[in-house]
């Protein structure tokens, strides 16, 4: 079922998700729904705040053809994986950890921002660590889109949206369409 997403100006993007608890068979369904959603809405990542549930839980569907061309590793439990195996992925508790990789500027976009998009600064390779819809622990180390896509996702169950995260002069150069959306968001609010 394609869910509604969220746009900029809801409150709900704002709030730090809850603990995921409760695993199996309904968070399939919600995990299932999301990725309907973001399909639908051709994105690569969705979180939960997006679709009005304040829930430390997101989903990504990075196509490796979406990746750079220099080799992205993909390590799953500690094992060399290919990427199209893990894809969609849901991830439920996300935690983040710094791993020693450069960082870079990228053009991000958001669904619950459509057609806004800027550059943002996020380091070029993470270490997540997160549990599956059944509850299993499991840790992912990836570089590239799929690491930008999961730190974006990890910041909207933050509370934390991309706009945030822009150098300011970038988010100066977008500044009239975001005061646009938050407008339109208040008026179909109230």
């Amino acid at each position: 079922m394609v869910l509604e997403i969220k746009n900029y100006g809801e409150p709900v993007l704002h709030k730090k998700g809850a603990r995921v608890e409760t695993f199996g068979e309904p968070l399939r369904q919600f995990a299932d729904d999301m990725l309907e959603t973001m399909e639908d809405a051709s994105g690569i990542g969705l979180a939960a705040q997006q679709v009005g549930e304040a829930l430390q839980f997101c989903v990504v569907d990075v196509p490796r053809e979406l990746e750079d061309e220099d080799g992205n590793r993909c390590f799953y439990d500690g094992k060399p994986t290919p990427q199209d195996l893990l894809m969609p992925m849901a991830l439920a508790n996300p935690m983040i950890t710094p791993v020693p990789h450069p960082t870079g500027f990228r053009e991000e976009g958001c669904l619950s921002f459509p057609e806004i998009r800027g550059d943002v600064e996020r380091p070029y390779g993470i270490s997540v660590e997160f549990q599956d819809i059944e509850g299993n622990p499991h840790t992912l180390e990836c570089e590239g889109l799929l690491a930008r896509c999961i730190q974006h996702e990890v910041d909207h169950l933050n509370g934390t949206l991309f706009i945030d995260r822009m150098k300011k002069r970038d988010l100066q150069n977008i500044q009239p369409e975001v005061r646009v959306l938050k407008q339109l968001t208040k008026e179909a609010l109230s």
